[in-house]
């Protein structure tokens, strides 16, 4: 629930920001020269591409919530099997062996949503974000019957 909140401040204060930025765009677009106008058209480029990033994120986000809900109520969520330090923190061999069974898991049943939403975890818990949100952008496309890139 904290990360709901601090996700949903933060969105908040973007969202104030960019309309603070493309208002000083507006304001430059307004001075009718050639170089104010320039800086003012790149200006509102900005928070254009944040709204975009911004879009998509909590879209991603949204999607993998669902998929998460649903495989709880089909009691197939991964289990927390990790071993971890005193700190709390998790235990990096631990994490590498959940990790290639979930892998194993994954290449018996590619086409599986399920088994992709349960590799993401893996990669997550392993510190690999980028492949994590690989593998849960997978898990959402074949849940949903969407294409799927390579």
């Amino acid at each position: 629930m904290r990360a709901k909140i601090t996700y949903f401040v933060l969105a908040a204060v973007l969202l104030f920001y960019f309309v603070l930025v493309g208002s000083r765009g507006v304001m430059l677009i307004q001075d009718a020269t050639l170089v104010t106008v320039t800086f003012g058209v790149a200006v509102l480029v900005l928070p254009l591409i944040g709204l975009w990033f911004l879009w998509h994120t909590t879209a991603f986000a949204r999607n993998a919530g669902r998929l998460a809900r649903e495989l709880e109520a089909e009691g197939g969520l991964p289990v927390d099997e990790l071993v971890r330090t005193p700190g709390g923190r998790i235990d990096r061999d631990s994490a590498d062996l959940v990790f290639a069974k979930r892998q194993a898991e994954t290449e018996a049943a590619p086409d599986d949503w399920r088994s992709w939403f349960r590799l993401a975890v893996a990669y997550f818990d392993a510190r690999d974000t980028p492949r994590a949100r690989k593998a849960m952008q997978r898990a959402i496309a074949l849940h949903d019957g969407r294409p799927v890139r390579p």
